[in-house]
């Protein structure tokens, strides 16, 4: 479920849709949680798919670490990637915000973690080298990302989570530990999905 200050919004006609925050969403909030109304899939449905259908489900989906195919139920299949992301995917079903998000500004993910399944070109970003993006990413990129959910989770507890319903107990004592001993406790490399 994506957080519900957010609507959805042209981006432009290149990009399409975005997902934009209405009011401000700060640093530690998670902005979309797995919830039991999002489909999940095994990889062997996307064969069963006929090409009408298999390109709005591959843009649409991530795949998990079992190399499950996740669709959003809401508008939060529509969150776009930037190398600047302002959200971040956590090893614990849910994304945080990495920063806080202002009320106009688009909701943005890292894709690198979404184990796509075939690299794609991005716009060029100002302040970023990387013109695509891979699932070989996370396996680069991981120490970075999990530094910046590190520094999210200190926010964790201190900030208004909408969400909370989606955040299991068992994650947040998880999140506290890592807090308090300032230290990543369940890497983003967790996520990585080898297979095909």
């Amino acid at each position: 479920m994506i957080h519900p200050d957010t609507e959805l919004r042209v981006v432009d006609e290149e990009i399409g849709l975005g997902v934009f925050a209405t009011k401000l969403i700060p640093k530690g909030t998670v902005t979309l949680a797995l919830d039991s109304l999002d489909q999940i899939f095994e990889p062997s449905y996307l064969n069963s798919l006929d090409p009408l259908r298999s390109a709005p489900f591959e843009k649409y989906t991530y795949r998990d670490q079992e190399g499950r195919y996740i669709l959003s139920w809401d508008h939060g299949k529509y969150v776009n990637h930037s190398f600047h992301a302002n959200c971040f995917t956590t090893p614990y079903g849910f994304d945080i915000a990495v920063r806080d998000i202002h009320a106009g500004e688009q909701l943005t993910n890292e894709y690198g973690l979404f184990n796509l399944d075939e690299p794609f070109l991005c716009r060029p970003e100002e302040g970023s080298e990387r013109t695509s993006v891979s699932k070989a990413d996370l396996i680069k990129y991981y120490p970075e990302w999990d530094a910046k959910i590190l520094d999210a989770f200190k926010a964790f507890e201190q900030v208004s989570q909408p969400l909370d319903l989606f955040i299991p107990k068992e994650c947040r004592k998880r999140i506290r530990v890592a807090v308090k001993e300032n230290r990543v406790v369940d890497s983003v490399l967790a996520l990585y999905y080898g297979g095909e």
